[in-house]
């Protein structure tokens, strides 16, 4: 160790090259131990890890030293009736603040006590948008119009690149001389965006070289990724996928401790009018707690969280009660590939019975975008009931501190 230790200092050999000469536990050893000599500070609880090392060093973390561990919980069990996701689970959450588990589990129980959570998935498809510079806006309405024309040529070329992906859909937008191209696709069980930069590449390429546009970037921001985007809101990316649920008053009255007037009046002014009057993209009471938590738990890209808060929470009157549902219009979400293999994240993924391949292809990612959706939707109706009878400071007095 020291010997290697001798070369970081003297700076004859970089930290990420540790592994080009040492097993994977080593380097990464021997890198915690220099960064503790470099700040100071032990590090003895960050180089506590279960997981194994060989593949993380790889596939998912550069430089890596250590773990940060994240407190799991469950909540549950809830019913969920959906096309992929139908019966009864435990839903795993990661999270440090104090009393969301608790809310969500209320939740869960109401849902399952009003009979479950319809689920549904309305759209599928994850998205890149290369953007090209075009010579005059004449040039770059003729680009449009060559991409109008050769659909089927591009998507044979995007597809030439994956077996999973399937090239769905075609956008276009203009901005002066840059043009706008939103490319579309079903991903199978992967989250997909690796797939689609690969797919719109070689799309990208055939556009430019038959219409003599510039490709001046794959992502042009119209995807759009890890932002909050109106574009994401309006036509969905990922999973766009909603829940909902039918309550008594009865049911209102005994779990949250309020009616269905209350739980009604706090949705609208507080997720409707007060999203609108704030100008948020998000009109919802906290719908990236729920997806934050289960995507840390369950090996997903917690920067797609943005995307995920997009949600929308809605409260319809109904004989005797409420329909609650949450959309959520963008939720990129996979079982195979990215932080999905890791370990403990896997085991999370096959207490939902989705780890991995589904048959067919896309089951699995489907059938857990439709459990996060119910585990949303419990946090909302805990969350908005608190509110509606005044219980919320009180429950993070008793569990957040």
């Amino acid at each position: 160790m020291d010997e290697y230790l001798r070369r970081l200092r003297d700076g004859t050999l970089k930290l990420y090259a540790l592994e080009k000469e040492l097993a994977p536990a080593d380097a990464v050893s021997i890198r915690r131990k220099f960064i503790e000599e470099e700040t100071g500070v032990p590090l003895d609880r960050i180089g506590d890890c279960t997981i194994s090392l060989d593949a993380v060093v790889k596939k998912n973390c550069e430089n890596m030293i250590g773990t940060i561990q994240v407190p799991l919980g469950v909540a549950g069990p809830v019913r969920i009736k959906g096309e992929y996701a139908d019966g009864t689970m435990y839903l795993p959450l990661a999270t440090t603040e104090g009393a969301l588990i608790a809310s969500v589990n209320r939740g869960c129980s109401l849902i399952t006590a009003a009979g479950g959570a319809d689920v549904r998935i309305l759209k599928d498809g994850m998205t890149r948008a290369p953007v090209f510079a075009a010579d005059s806006i004449v040039h770059a309405k003729a680009v449009c119009d060559w991409i109008h024309a050769h659909e089927g040529e591009i998507r044979a070329e995007a597809e030439s690149t994956t077996r999973f992906g399937k090239l769905t859909g075609i956008e276009m937008t203009t901005a002066g001389t840059s043009v706008f191209v939103r490319l579309s696709f079903v991903t199978g069980d992967a989250m997909g965006m690796n797939m689609v930069t690969i797919a719109s590449a070689k799309a990208a390429d055939l556009i430019s070289r038959e219409t003599g546009a510039r490709l001046i970037a794959l992502s042009g921001n119209w995807c759009t990724d890890k932002k909050p985007a109106a574009v994401n809101v309006v036509m969905g990316r990922g999973k766009t996928v909603s829940a909902g649920v039918l309550l008594s008053q009865e049911l209102i009255s005994k779990v949250l401790k309020t009616d269905a007037a209350s739980l009604l009046e706090v949705n609208t002014r507080k997720n409707l009018v007060g999203s609108a009057r704030a100008g948020s993209f998000g009109f919802n009471a906290h719908a990236a707690n729920i997806i934050a938590a289960m995507f840390i738990a369950c090996g997903q890209d917690p920067a797609h969280v943005v995307e995920g808060s997009l949600c929308i929470t809605t409260v319809d009157p109904a004989h005797e009660g409420v329909y609650v549902s949450v959309t959520l219009p963008a939720l990129p979400i996979g079982t195979v590939g990215g932080g999905t293999s890791v370990e403990t994240q896997a085991e999370c993924l096959r207490m939902l019975g989705v780890s991995g391949s589904g048959d067919p292809p896309g089951s699995h990612a489907r059938k857990l975008a439709e459990i996060v959706a119910s585990g949303v939707l419990a946090g909302e109706l805990s969350l908005l009931g608190a509110l509606a009878a005044q219980h919320l400071a009180r429950a993070h007095s008793t569990l957040g501190r």
